[in-house]
């Protein structure tokens, strides 16, 4: 178990044999799809009995369902059954190079285990570790019951650094013909294709724990930051199952002793990092759409909200305007077959989603209804016309900005912006065992 100074562990990795159906054994993130469980049925009907990450995750979509106990039951043994029976292999301890490409997108990524001892998702933190978004605690218990117990994880969380200059990640690019190749597939549904590489060399490995170091040295960090805190690695993607994995620690670690805390494998967590400079990256809105209300009703309902909340609000039915923020925040809406723009002249938030999801979270307090979080424009349409519901579209956070805001203010808005839409997201494949 390689340790250092920068809050990772260098893994030993779980992948199913040589020659194994990858692109039935990858399957996208569980909170993805989470009102579309069409969506995880057309999954299964191509897996069929093939070996699959399917079995080892509880897609969000059927989370608090009457059978999740029987759910969570069946990930267990499925998981016991393929560390049993030689469906999962450990590897030797190294990173995992990834490259992936989808819609159009190519990104790279490094699969690492990082400390969950450097991570604290409160406002305010300074931890090496932070979240970008704010973590709705409640959210923690329901994926708690899936981790606590499990002997393995899958990771769908991508973390992302700030090196501007490519040090980290890219120069492994340069000596994939040097690697050993774990899998190169298509990925299932629009997924895209991936290819991975184990990255188990001395050299690599300590070049790529220099190179973050030196993103942390205090005066590169206070140069561009002035004197703050150095912030390593932000959360991107999987936020509240990285801070599942920190509850699950937390649980955990009084019932073992110093020695075995410093060593216990469920201090970490498995997750890819990705270089937010990476040109394959791109910042998608996360848009929303409210269940329970809607038509011109509930749209009125919404604009009095933010009036209370901003002032000065406009709302104009017909063709939808350009969402955007600025000093002005338009937000496009969808209902009951009618389609308008909601206008807020001078919005108390910076970011248009935190004026809109402030005022959503006000009208759900006062009105029975439900928000969900939707990775594209034509979902959001297709929901926002079941009926009582109504869609929102928000504009796109610019890359560039995330660093900064969370290191002068903190955590964004939750769901403020998302790596891709739904199918671009992170597909489980490694595995890594949490038990000793």
């Amino acid at each position: 178990m390689v340790q250092n100074d920068v809050g990772v562990l260098v893994p030993k990795v779980m992948l199913p044999p040589r020659g194994a159906d990858f692109s039935r054994w990858a399957v996208v993130a569980c909170d993805q799809f989470t009102s579309q469980p069409e969506y995880w049925q057309q999954a299964r009907a191509y897996i069929g009995d093939a070996p699959s990450t399917l079995d080892l995750i509880l897609p969000e979509a059927f989370l608090g369902k009457p059978d999740e106990p029987q759910r969570i039951a069946e990930i267990r043994r499925k998981m016991r059954e393929y560390l049993d029976n030689g469906v999962l292999r450990e590897l030797k301890e190294g990173f995992v190079l990834v490259r992936r490409t989808a819609a159009g997108n190519t990104r790279c990524g490094l699969v690492l285990a990082l400390d969950l001892e450097c991570y604290d998702y409160n406002k305010g933190s300074t931890t090496l570790i932070r979240a970008t978004e704010g973590t709705i605690v409640s959210r923690i218990p329901p994926r708690l019951r899936i981790r606590e117990g499990a002997p393995v994880e899958l990771p769908h969380i991508l973390v992302l650094i700030d090196d501007p200059n490519r040090t980290v990640i890219e120069p492994l690019l340069t000596k994939t013909a040097q690697l050993e190749q774990l899998y190169d597939t298509d990925l299932m549904l629009g997924g895209g294709h991936i290819t991975g590489w184990l990255v188990d060399g001395a050299a690599e490995i300590e070049a790529v724990l220099g190179a973050l170091r030196n993103l942390t040295d205090p005066k590169t960090f206070r140069a561009k930051y002035g004197d703050r805190a150095p912030l390593l690695f932000a959360m991107g993607d999987g936020n509240h199952s990285f801070a599942t994995a920190k509850a699950n620690w937390e649980k955990l670690k009084p019932t073992l002793s110093e020695a075995e805390r410093a060593t216990h494998p469920a201090r970490y967590a498995l997750v890819e990092i990705e270089n937010v400079h990476d040109d394959g990256i791109v910042f998608e809105p996360i848009h929303r759409v409210v269940f329970g209300l809607g038509g011109r009703d509930g749209i009125a309902l919404l604009a009095d909200e933010l009036r209370q909340q901003n002032g000065a609000v406009t709302v104009e039915y017909g063709e939808p305007k350009p969402a955007c923020g600025g000093k002005t925040h338009t937000i496009p809406f969808y209902t009951d077959g009618l389609s308008g723009t909601i206008i807020v002249e001078k919005p108390v938030h910076q970011l248009a989603v935190g004026t809109l999801q402030n005022a959503i979270d006000a009208l759900l307090k006062a009105h029975p209804g439900e928000v969900d979080y939707i990775h594209g424009d034509a979902v959001t349409r297709q929901l926002s016309a079941k009926p009582d519901a109504m869609g929102f579209l928000l504009p796109a956070m610019q890359k560039s900005e995330l660093f900064p805001t969370v290191v002068f203010d903190g955590a964004l808005p939750r769901k403020t912006f998302s790596m891709g839409e739904a199918n671009e997201k992170r597909y489980y494949l490694e595995c890594r065992k949490i038990e000793p």
